[in-house]
């Protein structure tokens, strides 16, 4: 079983204060931090660009995952490449060309990300698994922050395991969204192993 690991998502912290923020996480243990990236048109909010992703970079050692939740989402991998993203997971609905986005993430040698929303199913990814780093399953509808957990997604979840240990693949599994102390232990055993 892959080590579980914690992505705190800074859409949660205080704007004014992320660089404290990020450094309280890091103090706190988490393994990577988690950036939603919105553009009011993919989905309703904004939040967060490149400049300050970069800013952000320059004061923490850690991984971030950012999930860009912006349409269309091609043009901008490089710029969230070149801000210091390390994984940059993306939607299917939000590109033109999914295998054409995976390609480019990979030449810009960071780790791919694909996210699942709720009501996706796993069949539009199923032809790119042996190309993907991670699978995040959205456990709310993206776009607000401060939803309750969808317990329907675990059997997402649970087939994707499935998938996985069947092909012998190495892709993460991301659950996002109303994760707490009560369900991230479901959602662990139903193969989540990015909380």
């Amino acid at each position: 079983m892959k080590k579980i690991q914690i992505s705190p998502s800074i859409l949660s912290a205080d704007f004014s204060q992320l660089g404290n923020e990020i450094k309280k996480l890091e103090d706190g243990g988490a393994d990577m931090i988690h950036v939603d990236v919105m553009d009011g048109h993919f989905v309703p909010n904004l939040t967060i660009g490149p400049p300050v992703i970069k800013a952000l970079k320059k004061q923490s050692s850690m991984l971030f995952d950012v999930h860009l939740m912006i349409s269309p989402v091609h043009k901008y991998i490089e710029a969230y490449s070149e801000a210091g993203a390390d994984i940059i997971t993306i939607h299917p609905e939000a590109t033109d060309d999914l295998q054409s986005s995976i390609s480019k993430i990979k030449s810009l040698n960071k780790k791919v990300g694909v996210s699942l929303n709720p009501e996706t199913k796993i069949d539009v990814i199923m032809n790119y698994l042996e190309q993907i780093n991670l699978v995040l399953i959205m456990s709310v509808n993206p776009g607000f922050g401060g939803q309750k957990f969808m317990p329907e997604v675990l059997i997402k979840v649970k087939a994707l395991k499935k998938i996985q240990e069947e092909k012998g693949l190495d892709f993460d599994i991301e659950i996002d969204g109303g994760i707490n102390f009560d369900n991230s232990k479901i959602a662990i055993e139903a193969g989540a192993n990015i909380l």
